[in-house]
């Protein structure tokens, strides 16, 4: 295996060497045509097991696969139909690349090792990669009883995972009441709540040694590998001796742990009598969607499930291998004992990807539970993949729609803008980013507006789109195939100017004009601007409507945020002699700028503030007004200079 994997990394490092690498001069078409060099870029595919890299019109990797053949494999994308989900990874596809491997398992760690570093899009992805909790005990003088999602060598015991949080914490808190681990970080002489109600005895005041928490902690392992008899009699034993002592609270409370731990017995299906760790995988195909159970047996018993839905773009049994080797090398799946797998997968293959026994069982129990994997994973397919494809569907089909409506290739990545002030203070914009219909948050950005002085929303999209767009091509960023304006003719004017003429890019750019009750009205969109016929009942209307939305809802959030952090800023910002002391008085005394706006500045003077500052903050507030005064005095003193030449 090591020997495997060392050649993977050298053809990592020396893909020249080892594979054809080509790039195509000219894009794929997106009508679903080939263009002459594509086709013969075809016809050079090798006949051997490999790799093949998908790639868009950006240069960025959208898709990894592997292939036993690569000329049929990679062809197949090519030629005739496709669902939904695979017309749309198709229509991305401008370039490819390939890398040739002496056997199918070197493609498949190679694979894996590819879709780990470049992450495409379209691949399989452990969802939300997140890491399931574990219940550890620490390995410390006094150990604690925690939840942890962090596996270290750190001599504590662990045991999981559990991918239900709330079973881990239901687990937890009934130690808790049995096991008085230490709960607080008080110094050892110090005493915690915990301890005067018999939950606690981890101090020095407890004169406890090592060898009672070190018992203690191996009651807690026998407890969590099933052997809790011992556990149940003990507390059985409490329960009668506090009965007849009268102590009936205390009784009461050993009969609810005692029934408990039945509840817990009956949520933990006992499958073996071995009591080994293993992870039994199931999956299930239907309509270009697979789903992948995998139960957690500990000690015997199937304490909880994992369950992952995806499309999948490959042969069903080599996209599962692709998902146990992804599976593995998450940090928080610790390898067990032995792996069940289905009768169809390839072991030597899982053998090479997980450092352990693979069982392909044939009969009794463990063919049993490999079957409910199996038998769990259709279900959970049937009751979720036609919600998923509808949903695939609509999306697809909006930005396809869409992209024919404005006659441009079909926008996968959106861009929105929208700013947001009130009466000119703390001026924001924010850019939402809607990847194949859905909102893609982690490119989401807010911009403070620092250029802009006042309201003044033609002036605030320049800077910001002036900087986001020159910031794409410095850091050779991913640029959108739609900017979408939350505005009317003048700010998407203004985007064009900057994205045009400024920057030399090529990219389209809609507006989106909102009617007086603020609800998405009109798309505008060509050179010169004209609204483009939109039905009100289309999926590519809902799509705008939706990103029209989430960019006002990021915008108003972002100000709003603003705000409560600079509370005092206004159109009193920038007065010299005025900080934010005087500002907190004036407007403690006013009640409102509008009445700082109308008072005199005698009336400004008594609230404690120089009279220089006190004009400046009349004419900051009332330039009309000042302006008015100015040219009176001109016209005064041009009248006085003509009455003396008479």
């Amino acid at each position: 295996m090591k020997s495997i994997q060392s050649k993977i990394k050298s053809k990592l490092l020396h893909r020249d060497r080892w594979g054809f690498l080509f790039v195509l001069l000219q894009p794929f078409c997106y009508n679903g045509t080939m263009n002459n060099l594509i086709k013969s870029k075809l016809e050079l595919l090798p006949t051997s097991p490999g790799c093949y890299i998908h790639k868009d019109k950006n240069g960025t990797i959208i898709y990894v696969g592997k292939a036993k053949n690569l000329r049929n494999r990679v062809r197949s994308y090519f030629r005739g139909s496709h669902d939904t989900k695979t017309e749309a990874l198709v229509s991305e596809i401008v370039d490819f690349e390939f890398i040739v491997t002496e056997s199918n398992i070197e493609a498949l760690l190679l694979e894996i090792n590819l879709i780990k570093e470049n992450k495409p899009k379209y691949n399989i992805m452990l969802k939300d990669d997140k890491s399931y909790p574990f219940i550890k005990i620490t390995n410390e003088r006094y150990p604690r009883l925690i939840i942890t999602r962090q596996v270290k060598k750190d001599g504590g015991l662990y045991f999981g995972p559990y991918p239900d949080v709330g079973a881990a914490n239901e687990i937890k808190r009934l130690l808790d009441r049995i096991f008085p681990f230490r709960k607080c970080t008080n110094p050892p002489s110090k005493v915690c709540f915990y301890y005067h109600i018999g939950q606690c005895m981890a101090h020095t005041i407890c004169k406890k040694d090592e060898a009672y928490f070190h018992s203690m902690a191996q009651e807690v392992s026998d407890f969590l590998k099933g052997q809790d008899d011992k556990i149940i009699d003990a507390l059985k034993g409490k329960m009668a001796k506090a009965a007849q002592s009268m102590e009936f609270e205390r009784a009461a409370e050993y009969r609810d742990l005692i029934q408990a731990i039945g509840t817990l017995r009956t949520k933990q299906r006992v499958m073996a009598k071995d009591l080994q760790n293993r992870d039994v995988f199931g999956y299930y195909v239907d309509k270009g969607w697979m789903c992948v159970q995998v139960f957690f047996v500990r000690q015997g018993k199937l304490i909880e499930r994992d369950v992952n839905l995806f499309p999948y773009y490959n042969d069903p049994d080599e996209d599962f291998l692709t998902y146990v080797g992804q599976f593995y090398q998450e940090k928080s799946h610790l390898v067990p004992n032995e792996v069940l797998i289905p009768q169809d997968i390839d072991e030597e293959a899982v053998k090479v990807l997980v450092d352990t026994k693979i069982l392909k069982p044939q009969r009794g129990e463990k063919k049993q539970l490999v079957n409910l994997a199996i038998k769990n994973a259709r279900v959970s397919l049937e009751q979720k993949f036609n919600l998923l494809e509808k949903s695939v569907e609509k999306t697809q089909g909006a930005i396809e729609n869409l992209g024919r409506l404005l006659q441009i290739p079909t926008p996968v990545r959106i861009e929105s803008f929208d700013n947001s002030n009130i009466m000119g203070t703390s001026p924001v914009s924010a850019m939402v980013v809607f990847v194949n219909g859905k909102p893609s948050k982690k490119d989401y950005r807010k911009y403070k507006i620092k250029t802009v002085v006042g309201p003044d929303d033609y002036a605030s999209m320049r800077e910001v789109i002036r900087r986001r767009y020159g910031r794409v091509q410095r850091d050779g960023l991913t640029p959108p195939d739609l900017i979408v304006i939350d505005g009317g003719q003048g700010q998407v004017n203004i985007a064009k100017q900057v994205i045009q003429e400024e920057l030399g890019l090529d990219i389209p750019i809609a507006g989106l004009q909102k009617n007086d009750k603020h609800q998405t009205h009109e798309l505008l969109f060509g050179d010169p601007l004209e609204v483009v016929e939109l039905s009100r009942n289309s999926q590519e209307f809902f799509l705008l409507q939706r990103i029209q939305d989430e960019v006002h809802r990021f915008a108003i959030t972002f100000h709003r945020q603003l705000r409560s952090k600079n509370s005092f800023s206004s159109q009193l910002d920038g007065i010299e002699g005025l900080g934010p002391k005087r500002k907190q008085n004036l407007m403690k005394h006013f009640k409102s700028l509008t009445k700082i706006k109308e008072a005199s500045v005698d009336e400004i003077v008594e609230v404690g503030v120089p009279r220089a500052v006190a004009e400046a903050v009349q004419r900051k507030l009332n330039p009309q007004e000042a302006g008015n005064l100015a040219q009176v005095a001109e016209e005064r003193v041009d009248y006085q200079t003509e009455t003396g030449h008479d």
